[in-house]
């Protein structure tokens, strides 16, 4: 069982861990808070699903369609429906949660409510003490690891990941400093989207899909941008693990409880924000590194 709890904890935590990053960034830079980002995450999976089925494509080829696909969307997205109201963060909040509605049931109207699935990239498993792991689990789980890594040499050693990380600390001196700040947030917008798109790419073999399968992952996600620390990429993996280990436990150790898992994670986060309110990792964390 012990096992069985790692693995499902490190995929979950690896699944939350791109997602709340996507949604940090895309914050942090364009000061947008994006409700609609796990919907990205959905119709990626629906691409997936679709052009594998219906166009033929091998499983890769359809994941890597899927990324493009749902990047190019988020890119459309923001230019015609964001940009407009990106100063009323109100108006931004609601319609970006009218926006994820919107494309459920697009996908419902598409789809119709069918669980679907897609198949796995490699097949088989490995007996690790006793229990069977499957190869794409595995391969998961190396393939976020290799996203976060890829995502964090972006940021930290190109021209665009330095104008970034210079814009989400403070947009005017960015400016002043001859840097675009709309064309930086709009690059942004379609990275954030792009890591959506991956997310899906990456845990579609290994889950259903389904219009509603994007609400679950929304609520864990804020979940986990908040307990790591607004604005801190370095927090929101620690804690995007935290939540996904505490999500894991209840659901091999209380079946009957299952149900409750996202609860369990949620009070988890309300402790630790009672004892240390900017998150495991605040601003000035941040700025100590």
């Amino acid at each position: 069982m012990l096992i069985d709890i790692l693995i499902t904890s490190l995929i979950n935590g690896s699944t939350y861990a791109l997602l709340a990053i996507g949604f940090s960034l895309i914050f942090g830079v364009a000061r947008i808070v994006n409700i609609a980002h796990t919907a990205f995450y959905m119709v990626a999976a629906y691409c997936i699903y679709f052009t594998t089925y219906r166009l033929g494509f091998n499983p890769l080829s359809a994941m890597i369609t899927g990324i493009v696909f749902v990047s190019i969307l988020g890119l459309i997205v923001y230019k015609i429906f964001i940009a407009p109201i990106r100063e009323h963060e109100q108006a931004v909040l609601i319609g970006t949660i009218a926006l994820a509605i919107a494309l459920q049931e697009i996908m419902m109207l598409i789809f119709t409510g069918d669980y679907l699935s897609v198949p796995a990239l490699i097949k088989g498993y490995a007996t690790i003490l006793g229990v069977k792991v499957f190869y794409q689990q595995l391969i998961t789980f190396a393939s976020v690891l290799v996203v976060l890594g890829l995502m964090r040499l972006f940021l930290m050693h190109t021209k665009l990941g330095l104008a970034i990380r210079a814009t989400a600390q403070d947009r005017e001196v960015a400016n002043l400093m001859g840097m675009n700040e709309s064309r930086v947030a709009m690059m942004a917008v379609v990275i954030s989207v792009g890591l959506a798109g991956a997310t899906g790419a990456i845990i579609v073999p290994l889950t259903t899909v389904e219009p509603f399968m994007w609400s679950h992952p929304l609520i864990m996600m804020m979940a986990v941008v908040v307990l790591g620390g607004m604005g801190s990429i370095k927090g929101s993996f620690y804690a995007a693990f935290i939540l996904g280990f505490a999500e894991a436990m209840v659901v091999f150790l209380i079946p009957s409880g299952a149900f409750l898992k996202g609860a369990v994670a949620l009070s988890i986060m309300i402790l630790v924000l009672v004892v240390r309110p900017t998150g495991l990792f605040g601003v000035q964390f941040e700025e100590e590194g």
